[in-house]
């Protein structure tokens, strides 16, 4: 990522304390991976990306991602969104007019996601 990347997000993080920069990165990486996964370019929805988030998670951390989540500052659906809100309003990401941050409210409960054993039977696929 360029660094001009890291500097917003240092921007971010000094505006909102909420969440450690590498909530951010990995954000981003997890954007990325949907795209793939989705076979995607552009714009994915919120739910798209926090289903893509909790597979790239799974694959990266297994059964410690709500953990590391957790030492980033996200706890819900929501902090995600607000991450992504924020990356939006930086300009980092884009949106459409119908992306809301209520896209992003309870959409799965991480205890219940993030166990790795449940991901699997809810049909996460691994692949990058």
């Amino acid at each position: 990522m360029k660094m001009d990347f890291y500097k917003k997000v240092e921007e971010i993080v000094a505006k909102d304390r909420r969440y450690k920069p590498d909530a951010y990165e990995f954000v981003m990486q997890a954007l990325w991976f949907t795209q793939k996964k989705l076979k995607k370019t552009g714009h994915v929805s919120g739910r798209e990306l926090l289903e893509g988030i909790r597979d790239f998670g799974l694959q990266l951390y297994g059964p410690l991602a709500k953990t590391v989540f957790k030492h980033w500052g996200i706890k819900t659906t929501e902090d995600f969104g607000a991450v992504v809100f924020n990356m939006v309003s930086c300009g980092l990401l884009g949106k459409t007019e119908e992306d809301s941050l209520d896209d992003f409210k309870n959409v799965y409960d991480f205890d219940i996601a993030l166990d790795a054993s449940n991901a699997f039977k809810q049909g996460f696929s691994g692949d990058l």
